[in-house]
């Protein structure tokens, strides 16, 4: 071997090493300027010239503040070219989520926060979009019409939507993050936020939103996919160099990816007996318990790693009384679920909303994981969850009588017989069932047998006509707002049309 090539390998990791110290203490400016002398250059190779497409599909989202039966203010208005940019202003055709602002969280109807939710999950509503070609995406452009500032996440899948036959593994990764923060305008901008770098091909992009701090709805009107249809000579060159793990916005991404730790790492097999737990051998079994309470799940799954004591009370199923899974949606499958389960005998909340897409999480995986976890279960959440059919709503009142709250929400795939097996769950309060597919038979007996209901949501709910519901149900009505309350016995029900104005019709 000549005497060269272990010099230039040499000199290569000292060169890898400056850069990474320079950009390290480099100010964000000189960052950025970096980065954008990058991309511009991988931009004007003429050996991968740029593909640009507009959204062809939506396929998925959250919610929207239009109904199932117009294109009024509907998420489906995300596809194809712009149909209000450049110009400003509150309009039809634009794409505008269901809430904003915080009111919707401090309504009488609204659930309470869970416990060990990361600082770093923000997200409250997403819609997904698919394009025509699968590029190596180069930048993400967001034509926002009304009060922009929504959009805090945007990423890729490795999927295509469009392919017959499905990968073995589906993977999602962040092109880019923030922080929610306020946008002092409410005037029509493009949103070009400076994206990773990433090394496969997508036609699925998500954007993920939170509406908190704006003072009205945000407006979006298309959404343009920058990339190449070969990777980027940068990736190729400098694999190993991301600026985007340089700068403050990465926070998310460490959670997302000890989810994997839950598969492999929360294993006592490999923990050592040490002679001495050395200071916490001296402190209560209790105290320990709440201080491992502040942590959240995946603290608590790197913490498991440190010795058998801790191991012991990280394990403790009193640690999972409340269970949110929802911030790792990305990573959620049902090798996660079976790891988890053994701790979950006592969980009374638990959130699987927006988990097990695109096959993730099983039925039999779900099924399996309730027959041990649910029966102490008093609140769980499901919204978007489209692995749900009618065997897991029959899972769910067998296994979970105590039930108190539950929520379906855009659960659109669900089949309207499915929704029957709700009635069963005779101590259930609130019912979401937001954009689902339930029917007035289905209604009617969830009405007769769940005595203590409290709240129903029915917004969206295209096979329930709600006039004509009305007028088979006697109980006086009285309607402020778009709210219905109801005397049901002696129970005070509040039911919740929105956008519904058949209500109001004679």
């Amino acid at each position: 071997m000549s005497p060269v090539f272990p010099m230039l390998t040499v000199l290569t990791m000292f060169y890898y090493m400056c850069l990474r110290r320079r950009a390290r203490t480099a100010t964000r400016g000189d960052m950025m300027s970096s980065h954008r002398t990058i991309v511009s250059n991988s931009r004007t190779s003429p050996l991968n010239a740029e593909v640009v497409q507009y959204a062809k599909e939506v396929v998925d989202f959250s919610s929207h503040y239009g109904s199932e039966n117009s294109m009024s203010y509907t998420m489906w208005n995300l596809a194809g070219v712009p149909n209000v940019f450049p110009s400003s202003g509150d309009f039809t055709q634009t794409a505008v989520f269901r809430t904003y602002g915080t009111w919707w969280d401090q309504c009488p109807s609204a659930s309470l926060p869970f416990r060990r939710t990361p600082s770093s999950f923000q997200s409250q509503d997403y819609v997904e979009l698919t394009f025509e070609q699968q590029v190596y995406p180069t930048a993400v452009h967001v034509l926002e019409t009304y009060h922009p500032g929504a959009v805090i996440r945007i990423l890729a899948c490795s999927a295509n939507p469009y392919s017959p036959n499905p990968p073995a593994e589906v993977r999602w990764e962040t092109l880019w993050s923030e922080r929610p923060t306020k946008v002092n305008a409410s005037q029509a901008r493009q949103f070009k936020p400076r994206i990773k770098q990433i090394n496969f091909p997508t036609n699925l992009i998500r954007l993920e939103v939170n509406s908190s701090l704006l003072d009205y709805y945000t407006e979006l009107d298309a959404v343009v996919l920058h990339g190449t249809k070969d990777k980027p000579l940068l990736s190729l060159k400098t694999a190993l160099v991301d600026m985007n793990d340089l700068e403050d916005d990465d926070y998310e991404e460490k959670d997302g990816c000890e989810m994997d730790a839950l598969n492999k790492k929360f294993s006592s097999a490999t923990l050592g007996d040490g002679p001495s737990n050395g200071y916490f051998d001296k402190l209560p079994y209790e105290l320990i318990q709440l201080i491992l309470n502040h942590l959240s799940l995946p603290d608590l799954c790197r913490l498991a790693q440190t010795c058998r004591l801790l191991h012991q009370h990280c394990c403790d199923p009193l640690q999972y009384i409340h269970l949110n899974l929802q911030p790792y949606w990305a990573k959620l499958d049902d090798t996660s679920l079976e790891f988890l389960q053994a701790r979950c005998a006592l969980v009374q909340w638990l959130n699987l909303s927006w988990t097990g897409n695109r096959g993730f999480i099983s039925v039999s995986g779900f099924s399996r994981f309730l027959k041990v976890c649910g029966s102490e279960l008093v609140r769980l959440e499901l919204s978007c969850s489209h692995f749900l059919n009618d065997a897991c709503l029959e899972v769910i009142s067998e296994m979970c009588p105590n039930l108190q709250d539950l929520n379906l929400s855009s659960c659109d795939k669900l089949p309207p017989q499915a929704f029957g097996h709700i009635a069963k769950l005779r101590s259930l309060k609130r019912l979401i069932l937001y954009r689902t597919k339930v029917e007035q038979t289905a209604l009617l007996s969830i009405l007769n047998f769940c005595a203590e209901l409290q709240h129903l949501s029915l917004g969206s709910c295209v096979m329930v006509s709600t006039w004509k519901f009305f007028t088979q149900w006697p109980p006086s009505l009285f309607v402020p707002m778009g709210e219905v309350y109801m005397t049901h016995s002696t129970i005070y029900i509040s039911i919740y049309f929105y956008p519904t104005f058949e209500l109001f019709l004679p």
